[in-house]
């Protein structure tokens, strides 16, 4: 397996091990446009693998914070409680980035900047940046990713 991801278009591509296309999904990388600094909550660009999935066995719509799940479901009454909270749904996949110097070590260490793939409320939308850095997913398309890849499938992320 192998992802894409295209800033430019907003979408995540899925590929075999022979590099069919298996399946597209819509995204919303960072608003603030792609960079690999720490704090600059920026998309990272180039090339990553997925270092660990997070929330197995937990419902659709479970909330995260700090990668373990509150004990909350999101609904939109909860978003309505907290309107400026940063919502994690459903399930991560924490990305590493691979090149020293660009998105590994240092101040631009991707999985140091905590830049995951994760779902996100149903009313967020997609095809537009949107994220303070990470890739946001419908959270039935990160369920359905969530359960192809495993630890170590490369990420490409590009302008």
């Amino acid at each position: 397996m192998k992802i894409t991801i295209s800033i430019q278009s907003q979408i995540l591509d899925l590929y075999d091990d022979q590099g069919a296309l298996l399946q597209s999904y819509a995204i919303s990388s960072a608003l603030k446009g792609t960079g690999q600094l720490k704090g600059s909550f920026c998309t990272p660009l180039g090339r990553h693998i997925i270092r660990a999935k997070i929330g197995a066995g937990q419902p659709e719509n479970t909330v995260f914070v700090g990668r373990r799940p509150t004990g909350e479901i999101y609904t939109p009454e909860l978003g309505a409680q907290f309107p400026g909270r940063d919502w994690m749904l459903t399930r991560i996949l924490w990305l590493s980035g691979c090149e020293v110097g660009h998105n590994r070590l240092g101040n631009v260490d991707t999985m140091r900047r905590y830049i995951y793939i994760h779902g996100s409320p149903d009313t967020v939308p997609m095809g537009v940046p949107g994220s303070i850095g990470c890739i946001r997913m419908r959270n039935r398309d990160v369920l359905d990713l969530f359960d192809r890849v495993s630890p170590g499938t490369p990420v490409e992320i590009s302008a």
